[in-house]
């Protein structure tokens, strides 16, 4: 594909955007149906460390970097199509962000859900290094998403550590 065609998306590319958030919103949403029910009952109970935040600032947090992490991914597609490695990482990042609260809330297993992070850190790192080979903006948009997986992953130690 020609640099031009790249700064100027068409009606489809901008449909293959929405799909894109829709996707990665809808991980968020799935991601919810474990969390929600869990906040104020088994989450509550836990004892947290004082650099935990309030609950109310979750899911904006997330919601940014969902947006974020598709802004990134159809950048991408629009270089190498949805059968790439870059794509394939995107994909396997995303369903680990997903697990992460099925672990973590409806199975309560704090440190399994540590150890899916571990690896979901990885994964985030390696998409990004990748994303960054292809398209440099895509690279920079998940560094807002490293910040805060790592940031959950000493939430997560921290509530393994105290529970």
């Amino acid at each position: 594909m020609s640099v031009s065609a790249l700064e100027r998306p068409t009606t489809r590319q901008y449909a293959v955007l929405a799909v894109f958030l829709a996707a990665t919103l809808a991980v968020g949403g799935l991601g919810s149906v474990a969390t929600l029910p869990e906040i104020p009952g088994w989450y509550a109970g836990l004892h947290k460390p004082p650099f935990n935040p309030p609950n109310w600032v979750f899911g904006p947090v997330w919601t940014a970097l969902y947006i974020l992490m598709a802004v990134a991914a159809w950048r991408v597609w629009r270089r190498t199509g949805l059968r790439s490695r870059a794509m394939t990482l995107f994909a396997l990042q995303l369903g680990l962000n997903l697990a992460w609260s099925f672990i973590f809330f409806a199975a309560h297993a704090t440190g399994a859900a540590l150890i899916e992070l571990v690896a979901l850190d990885t994964l985030i790192v390696w998409t990004a290094i990748r994303f960054a080979r292809i398209d440099a903006i895509a690279g920079w948009l998940f560094v807002p998403y490293i910040a805060w997986a790592g940031f959950a992953t000493l939430l997560n130690a921290a509530i393994c550590m105290l529970n």
